[in-house]
């Protein structure tokens, strides 16, 4: 005899889903679907039969990883900016060395005339320090 409480016992077995154990790859790829939106959490949870309480695990453990990642990368190109800063500093100490020494030796002291003012005395500087 089937009663109505054993209906419901069987009707709730036939819901119970068994999820799919999600490789790393789609794990990476129902995060980035749903966090460019192009689609939402319920129907990647359906789509890829895995459940929503995962897909939100997913999305912090992930976007914690995007922000390590994004912090690596701008402290790779703060080095970066700070050794070619030190090579524009080499560059420019260079070039004004060259400068003082032609005024030095030609007298005409064209830094004065043709460069900005704060160049101007940094050049009369280093010629000062030579003579």
């Amino acid at each position: 005899m089937n009663t109505q409480k054993d209906k419901t016992v069987s009707e709730t077995a036939e819901k119970i889903q068994e999820y799919v154990k999600a490789s790393y790859a789609l794990k990476r790829k129902i995060v980035n679907l749903i966090s460019n939106g192009r689609i939402s959490k319920n129907a990647a949870a359906k789509k890829y039969n895995v459940s929503r309480s995962s897909i939100d695990y997913w999305m912090t453990k992930f976007s914690t990883l995007e922000e390590k990642e994004i912090v690596m990368s701008k402290d790779d190109e703060l080095k970066k900016l700070k050794k070619r800063i030190e090579e524009l500093e080499f560059i420019k100490d260079f070039q004004q060395d060259l400068i003082a020494e032609y005024e030095i030796e030609t007298g005409d002291l064209k830094s004065k005339k043709y460069l900005p003012e704060q160049l101007a005395k940094e050049i009369e500087q280093k010629r000062k320090k030579a003579q």
